[in-house]
């Protein structure tokens, strides 16, 4: 690919590494050890308390573990716009790293102590640094891509969600970390990613835009530029970057009440809210949380579960790869509005084959398939696309502040799928699938009729797609200043500021 640059992919994979794949982990990590981990609830209420719960509070305290992961995400969301805006985007990603040490000891030495609180502390733990990384990577990744290369790298930290899972799911198997008494190295090995993370990240540059629009330090951005780019060139890319800052009111970031009331962005911040919830409450977690479960009650033998739930977990890994590599041939607007039609066609089809599997024992398997195919579906454009255009549709000073309002709809999506699918099915049994297929329907038509495509756009172009949605005339987003640079050997140097 064009200005693809081996410092560009290096950050990307890393930064996705020791923090995307772990958000992916987390996800699916709890699945597999479900009864173990209960039974050690059990087993240390009984020692500690002498009380022997009922089966029921064994379900609302392992809910609890799941879905605590997902209340973690969303504080570590609301702490996103603060953090990158005193720390910057890599600096955020290297200072989240501590988080998932201490949630990993809190997990790995609970049985031990003999204190399943510290599970559920370890979870929260471990979701507060998702819910800082999954903003924050994306985030990163948008603003040190040249505009042709944004879709193929915002799309590798859900390369790396789903190689988490898939890693989650293949430890998880009995034959390697799926015993009993490996469940609590099987949720605390997220520091070992971490742990690499944490040696290369601070050795690559800060994201040049924030450099020099929120920082104004010419210097660094320029030395970034050279990091990442190849030689050549690089005076177009700052002017843009120039133009971004001319066109805004202040060089502030904006709060998130701020980011709320601009009837500049009303749509864009409409768009964030949509896609976010619609790709949380889609059935993926549901998928994710509760694979094996799924698999149960459609009826496929004990024995096959774990393998059939490593099977999807391949699937996962290359549908990622397939709309990383497809992105940016074919846009961001086809993959989601693809991804989602396929999903709820999916999930109507669950319904369907759970309620016909007592008369035809091929249902079972057809079960199987649109499971297969929701995580391939989601994999393909929605489990990636949200994150990428959230960073598209806003300048620099909203950016940070869509992220945080994206990032906790996004979780709290996240938490009420966790904590309430599994007495959802019992209710609705296999109609619950329903309730996701019209979701997932509803996203797609609102992507067809209201998110224009951004391939290729800069974001001051998208901006000005946007204004007519949100009634804006062009002038409202002019420049208001200026920013010079010089040019010395092809490249920028040291530039200064006119104020006119």
């Amino acid at each position: 690919m064009e200005h693809l640059t081996k410092p560009l992919l290096a950050v990307a994979f890393l930064a996705s590494f020791g923090s995307s794949m772990l958000y992916g982990y987390n996800l699916a990590v709890v699945n597999s050890p479900a009864e173990h981990i209960k039974g050690f609830y059990n087993v240390s209420l009984i020692e500690s308390y002498d009380w022997a719960p009922d089966e029921e509070l064994l379900t609302i305290l392992y809910s609890l573990t799941v879905s605590i992961f997902a209340i973690g995400g969303m504080t570590g969301a609301l702490l996103v716009g603060r953090l990158v805006t005193k720390f910057g985007r890599k600096g955020t990603l290297v200072r989240a790293t501590l988080l998932v040490f201490v949630g990993a000891a809190l997990m790995g030495f609970s049985r031990a102590c003999k204190m399943p609180g510290m599970v559920i502390l370890g979870r929260f733990v471990t979701g507060i640094h998702s819910g800082i990384s999954l903003s924050v990577v994306p985030m990163y990744l948008g603003e040190i891509a040249p505009k042709n290369l944004r879709g193929f790298l915002g799309l590798v930290p859900s390369i790396h969600i789903c190689l988490g899972v898939f890693i989650a799911q293949v430890l998880g198997l009995h034959e390697l970390l799926g015993k009993e008494e490996h469940w609590p190295l099987l949720l605390s090995l997220v520091v070992f990613p971490t742990t690499v993370q944490l040696m290369l990240l601070p050795w690559f540059p800060e994201s040049p835009r924030y450099l020099l629009i929120e920082k104004g330090n010419v210097h660094a951005t320029i030395a970034a530029l050279k990091w990442y780019r190849k030689k050549g060139n690089i005076q177009v890319e700052v002017e843009e970057m120039q133009e971004e800052q001319r066109s805004l009111s202040s060089i502030e970031t904006i709060s998130v009440r701020a980011l709320l009331m601009d009837r500049c962005v009303r749509w864009q911040v409409i768009t964030i809210m949509v896609v976010n919830i619609g790709m949380q409450l889609s059935g993926i977690d549901a998928i994710w949380f509760y694979t094996n479960e799924i698999f149960r009650n459609a009826g496929i033998p004990e024995p096959h579960i774990q393998y059939t739930t490593v099977g999807t977990g391949a699937i996962e890994v290359i549908s990622g790869m397939l709309g990383c590599f497809t992105i940016e041939r074919l846009g961001r607007r086809p993959l989601m509005i693809g991804g989602f039609l396929f999903m709820g066609l999916c999930c109507a089809g669950i319904t369907v084959s759970v309620l016909y599997q007592a008369q035809l024992t091929f249902m079972r398997y057809i079960s199987v398939g649109c499971v297969v195919g929701i995580i391939a579906g989601f994999c393909i454009g929605p489990a990636g696309v949200p994150f990428l255009i959230t960073a598209e549709l806003f300048k620099q000073s909203h950016r940070p502040a869509a992220y945080t309002i994206a990032g906790c709809l996004n979780w709290l999506s996240n938490f009420t799928i966790g904590f309430v699918f599994p007495f959802l099915e019992t209710a609705t049994g296999p109609y619950c699938y329903l309730i996701f297929c019209s979701i997932c329907l509803g996203v797609a038509v609102y992507t067809i009729f209201i998110i224009p495509e951004t391939k290729n756009k800069t974001f001051m172009e998208i901006s000005q797609m946007f204004a007519a949605k949100n009634n804006i005339a062009e002038e409202e987003l002019t420049p208001n200043g200026h920013l010079k640079l010089d040019m010395m050997n092809g490249y920028g140097t040291l530039g200064h500021l006119d104020s006119k």
